[in-house]
Parts: structure tokens; sequence; C-alpha cells
């Protein structure tokens, strides 16, 4: 009996999953349409920015647009790289693709802005790639200095949206402009709730672009998608965001990026732990190690870190919050034995001011530390709502 309820709830599942699979409220991704915009490109030398989540289901764009007799010149890069292996922060080269022979021009390299002489003999730039909707996540740095590219050199630049798996909620600091850099570019807070098109038109229309430049901008637009849709990625964005939970966690632990504590780069769950050295915890043990393609010499490697495991943290709890954990990061600063070097330079580019540094240090609560950033999240709330494309979260 206990097997025939087994293959009987196996059949719901299935038919459940196939009838979603087909239903006609499945999310789209822009590049999926590919009918709203090849007609748009025909007859014009096109050149994309891409990288291996720029998919069409299980096919990547630059194969479908090469298959549809679009002219595709060349291809840019951003950080990571066109196959997405490359380690964070990672100088890339420019190379030629072996399957196609295009060029693939690094956005991640000599240069972080297309040159003029790349853009001299094209037409339309083509931008897809996913993002996951955290200001200090660079993919948006390299939008930006694409726009910038484009609007100089009076090239248009269309951009097939995607879905941001961050874009239920708005949360964080809003960053200051003297902590500008590449993990932070824009006065946004660190989870800003919109996708790529969205933030593009921001970016255009907020004058952001260097001697207030403007690009011509278009966009295909998802399908079927709101800001409370949950969206799950089908790929890894990046080699230390593998999954779904790393996913949710990065705002909330990315603040380690600028510590001395180690967040789980060099280990087989990225973004899914912290811990160092000399942490007062023991709820998780593990050794930071190079991994080739996913982390080079990461903090402490080869020392045994302790510290706390969030890979069965229930994520539905921080989803339901939509806010970032800061307890975590004040957990960090308090259990560390030696909190007068617990902050490193860098904490500035990722908190994007010197006033949460001094909010720890001085044991402010998550709850005021959160109160001290209302006002600016208010001003940016209604920047964000002029360019809203989908319905918004409730």
């Amino acid at each position: 009996m206990r097997y025939i309820l087994q293959i009987v709830l196996f059949l719901v599942v299935f038919s459940f999953a196939c009838g979603a699979q087909n239903s006609d409220n499945r999310i789209k991704t822009g590049a999926e349409q590919t009918e709203k915009y090849v007609t748009l490109l025909k007859n014009k030398r096109v050149a994309l920015v891409a990288n291996h989540t720029s998919l069409i289901n299980k096919t990547h764009l630059l194969d479908s647009l090469l298959s549809l007799g679009i002219h595709v010149k060349q291809v840019f890069c951003p950080e990571h790289g066109f196959r997405g292996n490359a380690y964070n922060g990672e100088y890339i080269d420019d190379f030629t693709d072996p399957k196609t022979g295009l060029p693939m021009l690094s956005l991640h390299g000599k240069n972080k802005k297309p040159e003029s002489k790349d853009l001299k003999e094209i037409d339309i730039v083509v931008f897809d790639i996913q993002d996951v909707g955290v200001r200090f996540y660079t993919y948006i740095s390299t939008l930006h200095y694409v726009m910038e590219a484009s609007a100089e050199n009076n090239v248009e630049l269309l951009i097939l949206d995607r879905p941001n798996p961050n874009g239920f909620y708005v949360d964080g600091p809003v960053l200051e402009k003297n902590h500008k850099s590449f993990v932070g570019m824009h006065q946004v807070p660190i989870v800003h709730g919109m996708t790529v098109a969205e933030f593009a038109q921001m970016i255009n229309e907020e004058g952001w672009l260097k001697n207030n430049v403007k690009c011509k901008l278009s966009f295909i637009a998802c399908e079927n998608y709101t800001h409370d849709s949950l969206y799950q990625l089908p790929v890894a964005p990046s080699p230390n965001l593998p999954n779904m939970q790393s996913i949710y966690l990065y705002s909330s632990l990315g603040f380690f990026e600028g510590t001395k504590l180690n967040v789980g780069r060099g280990t087989d769950f990225p973004f899914q732990v912290f811990g160092g050295p000399d942490f007062i915890s023991t709820g998780i043990e593990y050794t930071p190690r190079s991994i080739d393609g996913v982390s080079k010499y990461p903090p402490h490697e080869g020392l045994k870190c302790v510290g706390v495991d969030l890979r069965d943290f229930p994520i539905n709890d921080l989803i339901k919050s939509k806010s970032i954990h800061l307890d975590w990061l004040i957990f960090g600063y308090n259990n560390s034995k030696d909190t007068h070097d617990f902050f490193i330079p860098y904490f500035y580019n990722i908190s994007g001011n010197k006033v949460l540094k001094e909010q720890i240090i001085q044991k402010k609560s998550a709850e005021e530390i959160r109160k001290s950033w209302q006002p600016d999240l208010a001003k940016f709330k209604k920047i964000r709502k002029k360019y809203l494309i989908y319905e918004d979260f409730k």
C-alpha cells in the first residue's frame, strides 16, 4: 500500500511539474522572445555583452543569433569571463573564440569600458547577462560603462531583460558619492530591487553617465514577471554563487568581504558560511583552499576556520523579512577574539559609507542601524518607482 501511495504521489507531482512547464504563465526572459528583437538586428553589425548566463533555454544567445543569420561581430565579456569560470577580480585578457572565430573583448582586464575603436564598426550592442540585484555585484558596473561608451559613440543599446532573483525587496545603506568604486558606482542601496533594464533606465535618466550623456536605449521585457516573483536561476551567475541559498544570502554575507573573516571562499559552500581562525564559535570547521576556476588565494587559505554554518538556514524566513540580515555582521564582529583589525579598508567599498563600520564598533543594534537607513531609502524608492517596468512587490 505504501508503494502504491508513493507512485500516486510521484504521478501527481510529475503531472504538476509538466503542467507548470507548459503553463502560459511561465516567466520568459527577454532573450527567449527572439521574435521581438531579431528584426531589430537584421542587417546590422552587432556586438554582444554576454557570458555563460546568456542562454535561451540551454542554447547560448550567440549561437542562436548566428544560426538566425545575425551579423555578430564581437562579444564583450564581464567579470568571470565569457564562460563564467574566472576567479573573482581576476584580470581577463581578450581572446578569440575557437568555435566561432569571433573576438572576445574583456571588460575586466586592461579596460572596463569599451573603447571607441571597439565600437567603430558596430550599429547596435545587445546586453544579456543575469544579474542578482545586489549593488556590489559588478555586472551592473559593466552595464554602466557599456551604456556610457554606446552613448559617446552614438551606438544603440538593446537590453534583453532577465528577472532579478532579489527583486522582491529594497534594503541597505545607500552609497555615498565619495565611496564610489567598481563594486558600487551608483547612489543606490545594497539591494535595489530592479532588473537590469529598469536599472539602465535609471542610470540614463538620472544623469549618472559621464558628462550627462544619454544612451539610445531599448529593451525586451520579461513576460509574466513581477517583483513578487521568486525566480530560480537556471545557471549559477558566477563561481561563488553556486545555488539559490548563496544568492539569497549574498546581500547579507557580502559585508564580510570587507572584514578579516572568510565567507566560504575556497570551500564547496561559498556565501553560505562565515568564520575565521580566531572566531569564537564552533558551529562549523572548514579549511579554505584554492579551487581552480572558483577561488584563488582565499582568505585564511590552508588555516582551519571556525564559524557559522548557514547552509540550512530557513531561506523562507529571509525572503519573508524582505531585509538584509545585519545580525550576522554584528555577531561576526562581537565573536572575533581581536576586533581592532576586524574591518579592512575594502569594507567602505562594500558598505558604501563610513557610518556602518562605526555603528558596529559602537555596538549599535540592527534595529538602530536599520533606522538610520530609512531617510535615504525613502528618497531612493521614489526615484526607483519612476523606472519600474514590472508590477512592484507588495
